[in-house]
C-alpha cells in the first residue's frame, strides 16, 4: 500500500494508516514504515508463523479463497462469556466515583476499592431494590455505597451494612442473597478487564487465562496514549469498518491526507489503488492477514491489530527482537459489544519514535483529530447496519458484491462470524434482539455522551476552554467602562482606539471559541457533497 502523508505524530484517522488525521491540526510529515514485529500471537492459542504470499496479481474480479470453507455455522461455537473483555483506560477512570458501563448488553459499575488497592466491576444493581450502584459513592471506609437506601459492600461484593437493620438484631447483612455480583477483573496494558461471568470458580480465572497482551503499551521506549468512544452502530460494523482500508481515501476525503498516486495509476479525484490483502491463518480465536505494508490480526471477540512488516516473517508486538533503532508502529483498536446497534473502542496506538510530542501536546488535542474521522463515516455504518438487518446478517454475503481483494478481511470476518457465532452476538439481556430507532441527526454523532464525559482529559479541557469563553466577554466589557470612564486628558485619542479594539477582538474571540467548543465537544455535522 502506498505510504501515506500525515498530518500528525499521534492521531490515526482510519486505523489502518500511520499516523492519518485531520489535515488542519499539525504539520506535514512522511512516515514509511519500515520495520517488523519479530513474533506474532494471535490469540491464547497461537497461530503457526504463516508463509507469507508475494502476490502481487491485481485486485479485480478474483476469486477470493474461502479460510472459513463455506461460511457456514459448524459445531464449534464461539463462547462470548468466556474472554476477557476491556472496560476503559485507567486513566480515564476516577477513583473518587463508580463509573456505569455496559458490555455484552451486561450493565456494570466500575469502581475504586481503596482497602485493597484495586479496581471492582460489580454488576450495576443493588441486591435490595435493584437501584444503579453506579448512581451511588464510595463512602469514607472505602465501600461501594448505594444512595437509594444506603447499603454498603466491600470489594468482594459482601454486603457490609445495612443502615435499615439495628444493630442487635439478626445480621441480615451477612445473607448471601444481601451481597452484589462481583466479576473478576484486572488490569493490564493500562486497561482495566473483566471476565462476564460471576460464579464462584471463575473467582481464579486470571491464574488460567490472561487478557490478550500487547508489551508495546507497557514499554517505556513507546508512546501510547490511549482513547475510548461510544459508536452509534453495532460490534459487527464496527469491526468490518476497521479491517477495510480501501474507504479511507473516500469516506475520509479532506479529513485525512494521503499521499496522492501518479496520474497514471488514479482513475478518480481521490487516488484510489487496488490493494492486495491476503488472508494466511484463521480460526475460531480470530485470523491473520498479510496486507503490502505489513499485517493485520483479529483476536476474537475485541482485538483488532495493525502492525509493519515486510519479507517472510512476522513479528511479535515484542519490540526486544527487532532490530535496534528502527521505527516501530502498531495501531491497536479495542472493540467492545455493547448492545444492538451500539459499540465501544478503546484506541491506541504506540510508536518508538518522536515520542516527546506526547510530553508537550496535550491528549485532548490528539482526540479531536480522532473525533473528527471517527464522525465523518457514523451516518453511513449507522445506516448500512439497518440495511443489513432488514436483509437479515446470514445474506449479507449474498447482498454484498465484494469482487476484490481490498475486501478480504471484512469478508473473512463475516465469514467468522456466521460460522462461529452465527450472525450474532450472545447478548447477556436476550430481549435485546431488534435496533434502536434511529436518533436525530445531532444526537447520532454526539461527541459530549459518547466521548468527552468519559475522558478525563477532554472533559478537562473542556471545563478551562468553558471558563476562558465565559471570561473574554467580561474582558471586553471591562475594557470598553475603563475607555467610557476616562477622561480624554488621560487617556490619547491612539490608546483609546487599541483599547477599543482589544475589546472588540476579545469579544469576536469568545464567539469563535463558543463555535470551536461545540464543533469539537459536542456535534460536528458532515456533507460529503460539499467536502
Amino acid at each position: 500500500m502506498d505510504a501515506l502523508t500525515i498530518t500528525s505524530l499521534h492521531s490515526p484517522s482510519c486505523f489502518f494508516h500511520p499516523f492519518p488525521s485531520p489535515k488542519s491540526y499539525f504539520p506535514r510529515f512522511r512516515f514509511h514504515p519500515i520495520s517488523i514485529p519479530s513474533k506474532s500471537h494471535l490469540s491464547r492459542q497461537n497461530l503457526k508463523k504463516p508463509e507469507v504470499s508475494t502476490s502481487d496479481s491485481p485486485s479485480i474480479a478474483i476469486p477470493v479463497v474461502d479460510p472459513f470453507t463455506s461460511g457456514e455455522t459448524s459445531g464449534e461455537k464461539f463462547d462470548w462469556y468466556s474472554h476477557w473483555y476491556p472496560l476503559a483506560p485507567v486513566c480515564d477512570l476516577d477513583k473518587r466515583a463508580p463509573r456505569a458501563m455496559r458490555v455484552l448488553g451486561l450493565d456494570l459499575v466500575v469502581w475504586w476499592d481503596r482497602v485493597e488497592g484495586q479496581w471492582r466491576v460489580f454488576d450495576d444493581r443493588c441486591p435490595h431494590r435493584l437501584a444503579p450502584l453506579s448512581e451511588g459513592r464510595i463512602d469514607r471506609w472505602g465501600r461501594l455505597q448505594c444512595v437509594y437506601h444506603g447499603w454498603c459492600f466491600d470489594g468482594s461484593g459482601s454486603c457490609e451494612l445495612i443502615p435499615q437493620a439495628p444493630e442487635d438484631g439478626p445480621q441480615v447483612h451477612t445473607s448471601g442473597k444481601a451481597c452484589a455480583a462481583s466479576y473478576p477483573c484486572c488490569v493490564q496494558n493500562k486497561i482495566v478487564w473483566f471476565w462476564p461471568r460471576t460464579e464462584p470458580l471463575y473467582k481464579n480465572i486470571l491464574m488460567k487465562c490472561k487478557p490478550p497482551s500487547i508489551p508495546e503499551l507497557d514499554d517505556p521506549s513507546y508512546a501510547s496514549s490511549m482513547g475510548i468512544r461510544d459508536m452509534s452502530y453495532g460490534y459487527e460494523v464496527l469491526i468490518e469498518n476497521l479491517l477495510d482500508p480501501a474507504h479511507v481515501r473516500y469516506s475520509h476525503h479532506k479529513i485525512m491526507t494521503v499521499s496522492k498516486q501518479p496520474s497514471s495509476l488514479t482513475r478518480d479525484r481521490e487516488g484510489g489503488v487496488p490493494i492486495v490483502i491476503t488472508v494466511e491463518e484463521s480460526d475460531i480465536n480470530g485470523f491473520l492477514a498479510k496486507q503490502e505494508f505489513g499485517y493485520g490480526k483479529f483476536v476474537a471477540p475485541c482485538l483488532v491489530h495493525m502492525f509493519p512488516g515486510s519479507g517472510s516473517n512476522i513479528g511479535s508486538a515484542s519490540s526486544s527482537d527487532s532490530k535496534a533503532g528502527q521505527r516501530k508502529f502498531h495501531i491497536i483498536v479495542y472493540c467492545i459489544p455493547v448492545s444492538p446497534g451500539k459499540s465501544r473502542l478503546i484506541w491506541s496506538f504506540p510508536r518508538n519514535f518522536s515520542v516527546w510530542i506526547d510530553q508537550i501536546v496535550p491528549r485532548w488535542m490528539f482526540h479531536v483529530g480522532q473525533n473528527l474521522i471517527l464522525d465523518s463515516d457514523m451516518h453511513l455504518l449507522h445506516v448500512e447496519e439497518r440495511i443489513i438487518a432488514e436483509i437479515g446478517p446470514s445474506n449479507w454475503e449474498k447482498a454484498c458484491f465484494v469482487p476484490t481483494k481490498s475486501d478480504v478481511m471484512v469478508t473473512a470476518f463475516r465469514r467468522w462470524f456466521k460460522k462461529y457465532s452465527s450472525c450474532q452476538v450472545d447478548w447477556a439481556n436476550k430481549s435485546l434482539g431488534y435496533l434502536p430507532p434511529t436518533p436525530p441527526r445531532e444526537q447520532l454523532l454526539d461527541r459530549y455522551w459518547t466521548h468527552v464525559v468519559q475522558c478525563r482529559s477532554c472533559s478537562l479541557a473542556l471545563k478551562v476552554l468553558r471558563v476562558v469563553e465565559a471570561s473574554l466577554p467580561i474582558l471586553s466589557l471591562i475594557l470598553i467602562g475603563v475607555v467610557a470612564a476616562s477622561k480624554a486628558s488621560v487617556m490619547s485619542a491612539a490608546i483609546r482606539t487599541a483599547v477599543v479594539s482589544m475589546a472588540v477582538l476579545l469579544f469576536a474571540a469568545s464567539r469563535w471559541l463558543s463555535h470551536f467548543i461545540y464543533k469539537t465537544f459536542y456535534f460536528h455535522d458532515y456533507n460529503h457533497a460539499f467536502i
